[in-house]
């Protein structure tokens, strides 16, 4: 069965997936002008698949009553389809960058019950300096 998981209406939230061969694999999203009675068009567009090596596109559709359509071509319909409806793309909808800025390669290096060990980024749940005490009532 054609799936696609395309989430989120903004341009830089979502990313496209295609289940083929066994597994959802990353594809490029582009959103497209809806045409007749469609609200939302979204072509998935997958170059080459890992496993099988065919291209696949997927054209997903919802109308205003959220009835979803699906339209999918492999190979080489794929790409006559693919160039057939390149002028109709608004424009592509890419992943949200998610990098870290003013990380370094910073350790601490801390002692708990007498094992060294290093702590690379969770400071607060830190327990510095505990050593093993059987001997220690603590009355609440």
């Amino acid at each position: 069965m054609a799936k696609s998981f395309t989430t989120g209406d903004t341009r830089d939230s979502s990313m496209g997936y295609i289940h083929c061969c066994g597994a959802l694999h990353k594809t490029r999203t582009f959103r497209l002008v809806p045409r007749a009675d469609f609200v939302l068009c979204e072509l998935d567009y997958l170059t080459k698949c890992p496993v099988c090596g065919h291209t696949v596109v997927q054209l997903t559709r919802v109308d205003a009553n959220d009835n979803i359509s699906i339209v999918r071509k492999v190979n080489k319909k794929a790409k006559l389809f693919y160039e057939k409806l390149k002028n109709f793309i608004l424009y592509e909808i890419r992943a949200a960058n998610y990098t870290t800025f003013n990380s370094g390669k910073f350790y601490l290096n801390y002692n708990e019950y007498g094992i060294k060990k290093r702590c690379y980024s969770n400071l607060r749940s830190l327990k510095i300096g505990l050593a093993e005490n059987k001997d220690l009532k603590i009355n609440p």
